[in-house]
């Protein structure tokens, strides 16, 4: 019996389905190669649709304009705090997207570069919650995923990624003021981009074991995220 099969097995005893999220390393390459050519993430989301029921505002770029061009102007407003022409689509009282029509995307060809690269298994990566009310859905969900580690790099990567999402959490007092997005979001893929700085103080139980300081290691992960930032492409959709 696979090892998939065994934790399903266990799991419907609590009445939990688990999901396999493939091997951490293999999905880390993956998603960290998505956000630098902003090519979109394929995620295995079967019948899910939680992330369009859960209260998010989709941030939409000038040259996106096939998704503006499907989308009513009524429905997008300027996002604050970016250049113009920058707008974000909103969602009704319920949290549902507008473009969610008969629980299905409307124009999911053509849905903005915000929605190709959302995967919530982020979430599950950097050992968070989405932690709002309104995205209870989403938690839910991300407690079905389950990594695979074929490799010790594989588990590896993964305590790294989780021990950066844990230091910025609790130590966002060593980072220039708005260096650490309070958004919970944003905070799991800041560790997914700056994971390297913690892999080399792993030992070999797997343990993060850093001998360096608070200070030492937030101006490592300030460095870390401007040179993954600098190979970032522009979107051109």
């Amino acid at each position: 019996m696979s090892n998939i099969k065994k934790l399903n097995r266990a799991a419907k005893i609590i009445g939990r389905q688990i999901f396999p999220a493939v091997g951490f390393s293999s999905w880390l390459r993956q998603t960290r190669s998505a956000l630098l050519k902003e090519t979109g993430v394929d995620v295995p989301c079967g019948e899910c649709n939680a992330c369009c029921k859960s209260a998010y505002f989709i941030h939409i770029h000038p040259k996106e304009t096939r998704t503006l061009s499907r989308i009513p102007k009524k429905l997008l407003f300027a996002a604050p705090g970016l250049p113009k022409g920058h707008v974000l689509l909103g969602y009704f009282e319920n949290g549902r997207c507008p473009m969610l029509i008969n629980d299905a995307c409307s124009i999911y060809a053509h849905r903005s570069l915000t929605c190709r690269n959302y995967d919530c298994r982020i979430f599950t990566a950097a050992g968070i919650s989405p932690g709002e009310t309104d995205k209870v859905q989403i938690t839910q969900r991300i407690r079905h995923w389950k990594f695979s580690y074929p490799t010790r790099r594989d588990r590896d990567q993964h305590a790294a990624v989780k021990a950066a999402a844990k230091f910025m959490r609790e130590r966002a007092a060593c980072f220039p003021a708005g260096a650490i997005p309070g958004n919970v979001t944003q905070l799991a893929i800041l560790a997914i981009k700056v994971y390297s700085v913690f892999l080399k103080y792993i030992d070999e139980s797997g343990k993060i074991k850093r001998i360096s300081s608070d200070s030492e290691l937030a101006k490592a992960i300030m460095k870390a995220n401007a040179k993954f930032e600098a190979g970032r492409h522009t979107p051109n959709k």
